[in-house]
């Protein structure tokens, strides 16, 4: 086993999973610090470099595009400070940083793992419930239902129609932006039915206006639990395909029927199953499908 400890974290690699623990230190963002331990299966990993410097280096982590609903709902506008993928590292720990990186790159080319964009989500995402609140109002999602409500910073044409209630199964669309320079960010849902065109952040009833304070990016993990429970962009139309979390579930399953049994890939398959089961994107049903699938395999 690869690891490489630091005041910015903690990065293990097990020859499946690098599993990645937010550290204490002054230079950890909220999100990171909120979002806590993230395991990034081998499959999703596109690749891996150590970046040296005079004061510190960086380890970064480049997961398959679409891989992760939380960097797919950002598109890259993450700050340095709220990026999970990064670890800063010290001049003297360069030896174990570059090891670190050889171990990842070996199973890569070992395992054969693509690099490619990803049609399904392959981390679950951030763990629900889930509730923020930031700039003028503050979101709750229970893995099911959302609810926005709003504070004395919301302008009275919003906040006089009350609390906003809906499922997700209501939500086409999420977006989130940062704020930016003079220019406020937002997070809003985009409804299905609606035609209208969507009005600006600060009077949209589905929409919390952020204006660049220090728990704006918390509103990023409120965005990756619902886009984690929304089709993937690359998947397939609905009436062709399962949902999507569904689908790799039942692939995989497939796969365990067609090759021979190996206990130790199958244990994986069963604990992957079990952690997007407990985070709500398999149902009892598709996981007790899948499960029984891999459990004929033994």
């Amino acid at each position: 086993m690869a690891e490489i400890i630091q005041k910015d974290g903690t990065w293990t690699f097990d020859g499946d999973t690098v599993r990645i623990v937010p550290g204490r230190d002054k230079g950890v963002g909220l999100l990171r610090q909120n979002l806590g331990e993230v395991a990034v299966p081998l499959r999703a990993v596109a690749g891996i470099s150590y970046e040296p410097g005079r004061k510190a280096g960086r380890l970064r982590l480049r997961l398959r595009d679409g891989a992760d609903p939380l960097l797919q709902v950002t598109g890259g506008r993450l700050g340095e400070s709220s990026d999970p993928y990064r670890l800063t590292v010290e001049p003297d720990r360069t030896g174990v940083a570059e090891y670190f990186v050889d171990e990842v790159r070996n199973a890569l080319l070992l395992d054969e793992v693509e690099s490619g964009p990803a049609d399904a989500y392959l981390l679950p995402g951030p763990a629900v419930p889930i509730t923020v609140s930031a700039g003028d109002g503050t979101v709750a999602f229970d893995g099911d239902r959302l609810v926005l409500e709003w504070n004395w910073k919301t302008e009275d044409a919003k906040s006089s129609g009350g609390a906003r209630s809906f499922r997700v199964a209501d939500v086409k669309a999420v977006e989130w932006f940062p704020a930016a320079g003079l220019e406020n960010g937002w997070l809003r849902f985009g409804l299905a039915g609606a035609t209208a065109q969507a009005p600006a952040p600060k009077y949209d009833p589905h929409a919390v206006e952020l204006f660049g304070f220090k728990k704006d990016p918390l509103m990023a993990l409120v965005a990756a639990a619902v886009a984690a429970r929304l089709p993937h962009p690359a998947a397939p139309p609905a009436d062709a395909a399962p949902e999507p979390v569904a689908a790799l579930a039942a692939a995989g399953a497939a796969r365990s029927a067609e090759e021979p049994a190996d206990h130790d890939a199958l244990l994986r398959r069963l604990r992957e199953l079990g952690e997007l089961h407990q985070s709500g994107i398999l149902t009892a049903d598709e996981f007790a499908a899948a499960k029984q699938a891999v459990l004929r395999r033994f």
